[in-house]
């Protein structure tokens, strides 16, 4: 325990909205169990954020499970990082909601992915998915954490935590740590294998763009053989005029360790009839062993359930005294 009192702090979370893919593990996940040699790490599945579009009930307690089944299969060792659902900790939503009050009205309707997702949800355009950065900077900042794992798409939140941050302790005093973010200097940026100019999502309507962790061997094979290439033959790294090709070759550089210039040469004169199947056969073998695992973990309904309940425990021991500061901060009476 004292070990973990002299690391700093790093929290990160992915909600369970939809099924993980080979995009969250290469570019983030995997990257994760190192870290906590390093760092005291928080990781949550974030059930709350989910909410903000419309989820099947049942798909939402069994996505849930399945993520955390897949964290630990992925190298996430619970005995050395604090694994819980966000929803277990009841401090988010109090602290979502005092947060709320010190963002203005102007920051929240300039977020880009508000944008976005009220484009995509027209008809469903609820204060959630307006005021969700709030939440979000709560699941920040009630962790007291050093540094926070940034994806592009989520800095403008992290910014807005800032400047939320700020705004608390200008009025109240240092009441909340301002993390740094924490930008990994490895792990690959996935793309759609249909459309290359987009990230692979888990929330993809279109099947054919992804590969599933829990996806089966024939699945995936399958999903590389349609993979979007060009008109060309050459194997070779080209963002710009082969973004097809290259994310091909990110992936296949991912799973083997080996550089562009070796893929080039390994597949100098063979097309593309013979790299996209070496391709999806490096994904197989790399995802096998997590699948399994996953699998496996998903029958042992009681130990997801006992890492789950460790792991909330701990986080709402951090998470109320912080809670107890802000509450007691902005005036409200102690219980």
């Amino acid at each position: 325990m004292e070990d973990a009192i002299t690391k700093k702090r790093m929290l990160s979370g992915i909600k369970p909205s939809g099924d993980l893919t080979l995009g969250s593990y290469l570019g983030a996940i995997r990257n994760w169990a190192q870290r906590a040699e390093e760092y005291d790490c928080f990781y949550f599945m974030a059930d709350l954020h989910a909410i903000t579009v419309r989820q099947n009930p049942a798909d939402l307690r069994r996505r849930t499970l399945e993520q955390l089944a897949q964290y630990i299969a992925c190298g996430l060792d619970p005995q050395k990082n604090t694994l819980f659902i966000q929803s277990h900790v009841h401090q988010h939503a109090e602290l979502g909601w005092v947060l709320e009050c010190y963002s203005m009205f102007g920051e929240l309707s300039r977020m880009t992915q508000f944008k976005d997702k009220s484009a995509k949800n027209a008809e469903n355009i609820n204060g959630g998915l307006f005021t969700y950065p709030s939440l979000m900077a709560a699941d920040i900042l009630l962790y007291q954490p050093d540094l926070v794992p940034v994806g592009e798409d989520q800095k403008q939140h992290v910014e807005l935590c800032h400047t939320i941050a700020r705004r608390f302790n200008g009025v109240y005093g240092d009441v909340f740590k301002i993390p740094e973010p924490f930008v990994s200097k490895v792990g690959a940026r996935i793309m759609s294998l249909t459309n290359p100019t987009a990230k692979m999502s888990k929330s993809e309507n279109e099947d054919t763009g992804r590969v599933l962790l829990m996806d089966a061997p024939e699945t995936i094979m399958r999903q590389f053989k349609r993979a979007v290439t060009d008109s060309e033959t050459s194997v070779r790294f080209d963002k710009e005029n082969k973004p097809g090709v290259s994310n091909l070759m990110t992936i296949y550089a991912a799973c083997t360790g080996k550089t562009y210039q070796q893929i080039e040469e390994e597949f100098s004169g063979k097309g593309y009839g013979e790299f996209k199947p070496a391709v999806g056969e490096a994904v197989v073998e790399t995802l096998r062993p997590i699948r399994e695992e996953a699998a496996r973990l998903m029958k042992d309904k009681a130990y997801l359930e006992s890492v789950y309940r460790d792991g909330a425990q701990k986080a709402a021991y951090v998470a109320e005294k912080t809670l107890r500061k802000v509450y007691k901060k902005v005036g409200f009476v102690a219980k």
